[in-house]
């Protein structure tokens, strides 16, 4: 459904009587040097039909529109642009990236702007939009560019997140307690998997327009895309560090488990140990035979629990001094 629709006159908007679903009566209202702006939010397929026919979208980029879950990319339909942006915002509680998308179409003189999922609020981007009326008078490249700009943003906060998350994880796989960290581990593995999808196809068609090798974007706006892309690059640096302090960590992980197995496996050990020196005494004295030696001394009882306490309070010390104990 259309959310939103605007007219846009030298980086103004121009204020309108029209409801937010008469795209006819706002073009009609559009003179040389205007730009017209519609926002909607998980049209059907005949909603979206709809608006094509007004702006003649290809067909092809329509029916990605609709459909959603498209890769992030930017392609070029005769003379209009189609981008497809993933947006992304963090679920603390469960440690998950959540994603959405935003599909822009834009022309010479329009952008539709199509948004699926909960996770970004384009509407708070048009109005610091239109409080920039310098940046705004570049016309539609400039919407692309703040759509562009609050996507990468809200990467960096995501990022910021999964790095205190991976901290909290190395503090616990580090901690003297023990803990069993693995499934966080793969958790946030596989989050930031979410995000490294999101981010590094994107890198290519920001590069390129920041470097003016965009076709229907203006080349003044170049200077403001290279700042997208810059902050896309830390994004993805933070990306790939996370990355490998999580890979140090699992193995850090692995390898205390090894060592309690085996600091587990020596207590037991030196346990059996212990009671296997009286068990041994027992099991000899325990026979009956009617020619054994001692068997029928009067201090034989006192002298086998004697040579148990003996054996087992050495072996205790021993273990004790080797740290099996």
């Amino acid at each position: 459904m259309i959310v939103d629709n605007a007219l846009y006159r030298d980086g103004s908007r121009v204020a309108t009587d029209l409801p937010a679903h008469d795209v006819a009566g706002l073009l009609a209202r559009r003179e040389p040097g205007d730009f017209v702006w519609l926002g909607l939010h998980e049209p059907s397929a005949e909603e979206m039909r709809a608006v094509a026919d007004q702006f003649s979208l290809h067909p092809l980029a329509v029916e990605d529109a609709v459909t959603a879950h498209q890769r992030p990319k930017l392609d070029r339909y005769d003379d209009q642009l189609f981008v497809v942006l993933k947006t992304l915002w963090y679920v603390d509680e469960d440690d998950a990236v959540e994603t959405g998308e935003i599909d822009v179409f834009v022309g010479a003189d329009f952008v539709v702007c199509v948004r699926h999922g909960q996770g970004h609020d384009v509407r708070t981007v048009r109005l610091a939009l239109e409080a920039r009326a310098s940046v705004l008078s570049h016309g539609p490249s400039a919407v692309l560019y703040v759509l562009c700009d609050s996507v990468v943003d809200a990467y960096g906060r995501v990022g910021d997140e999964l790095q205190v998350d991976v901290d909290e994880v190395e503090g616990s796989v580090f901690s003297p307690e023990r803990t069993n960290d693995s499934e966080r581990i793969y958790t946030l593995k596989r989050e930031l998997a979410e995000v490294r999808r999101a981010v590094l196809p994107l890198r290519e068609p920001v590069r390129r327009m920041a470097a003016g090798e965009v076709y229907g974007v203006s080349g003044d706006t170049a200077p403001y895309f290279r700042d997208v892309c810059d902050h896309l690059e830390r994004v993805a640096e933070v990306v790939d560090g996370l990355e490998s302090l999580l890979a140090a960590a699992f193995e850090a992980h692995l390898a205390r488990i090894q060592v309690q197995q085996n600091e587990d496996m020596r207590k037991i050990s030196a346990g059996v140990a212990l009671v296997a020196g009286p068990t041994l005494i027992a099991g000899v004295y325990g026979m009956n035979f009617d020619h054994m030696p001692e068997l029928h001394w009067t201090f034989g009882y006192p002298l086998a629990l004697l040579l148990m306490a003996v054996l087992s309070f050495g072996l205790y010390r021993s273990f004790k001094r080797s740290g099996w104990l």
